[in-house]
C-alpha cells in the first residue's frame, strides 16, 4: 500500500470507529466532521506541501478546527500561518498483514471480553476488582481495519495487556475479513506496536487552529 491508499484506509476506518459520517472527498485530500466543541472538523492531508496548508490555514477560521497531514512536524511547521499550532507528539502511520490465529489467552489475574457494536469490534480487560486494566478498539472496513484508541491504565502497565489486547483485536478484524491492519501511533504506542510486529509507514503531524 502506498501512502494514498494507507490514509483513505485510516480516514475510512477512523469514521468508523468514531461514529462520525463518513469523510468528504476534497481536491486535497478529505474532511471529517468531528462535531466536538474542541474538535468540530478536521482535514486529512495524505500528499501535503506548503500551498495545500497554507491555503486551509489561511480559509479556516474556527477554533479548534484540526489537519492532519502526512508529514513530519518540523516540515509542517514551516507551512502553517499564524493562529494554528502543532500541540501533538509526533505521529506515526503504521501496518501491518493481520493474522487470525493470533489471538491469545486472556492474561492471567484479568478477564477480558470483546463486543462488536456498530462495526467496530472492542476488547476490555478487567482487572480482578472489574475495573478498566486496558481497552482497544478496531474498525474493519473491507480489505482493511484501523486500530484506535489503544488505552492501558497506569497502574496496569508492563504486564503484557497492551500486546494482549492489539493481538485479540488483530485476530478479531481478520476473521472478520480484514487483511491489513493500520493505526497512527503516539510517541509511546511506538515500542509496543514495534514489538508486534507493525511497521512505519510514515509520518502524521496534527495541526490546531487556536480558540
Amino acid at each position: 500500500m502506498d501512502i494514498a491508499a494507507i490514509t483513505s484506509s485510516w480516514v475510512a476506518g477512523w469514521t468508523v470507529s468514531r461514529g462520525t459520517p463518513p469523510a468528504v472527498v476534497e481536491p486535497w485530500g478529505y474532511r471529517i466532521e468531528v462535531g466536538q466543541p474542541t474538535h468540530p472538523f478536521r482535514h486529512v492531508l495524505p500528499h501535503p506541501d506548503a500551498a495545500s496548508v497554507g491555503r486551509l490555514c489561511a480559509g479556516i477560521t474556527e477554533p479548534y478546527a484540526w489537519l492532519k497531514v502526512m508529514a513530519a512536524p518540523e516540515e509542517a511547521a514551516s507551512w502553517i500561518t499564524e493562529g494554528w499550532t502543532i500541540p501533538d507528539d509526533p505521529g506515526f502511520m503504521m501496518t501491518k498483514e493481520l493474522d487470525p490465529a493470533a489471538r491469545p489467552a486472556p492474561p492471567e489475574g484479568y478477564a477480558r471480553t470483546t463486543e462488536t457494536r456498530e462495526g467496530v469490534i472492542r476488547v476490555r480487560i478487567l482487572a480482578a476488582d472489574g475495573t478498566l486494566a486496558a481497552r482497544g478498539q478496531i474498525a474493519p472496513t473491507g480489505a482493511t481495519a484501523v486500530a484506535d484508541q489503544i488505552e492501558t491504565d497506569p497502574a496496569h502497565r508492563r504486564r503484557g495487556l497492551g500486546a494482549n489486547v492489539m493481538r485479540t483485536l488483530e485476530a478479531a478484524a481478520a476473521q472478520a475479513g480484514a487483511r491489513t491492519g493500520v493505526l497512527a501511533a503516539t510517541t509511546d504506542g511506538m515500542a509496543l506496536y514495534d514489538s508486534l510486529d507493525w511497521y512505519y509507514r510514515g509520518p502524521l503531524t496534527g495541526i490546531v487552529r487556536t480558540a
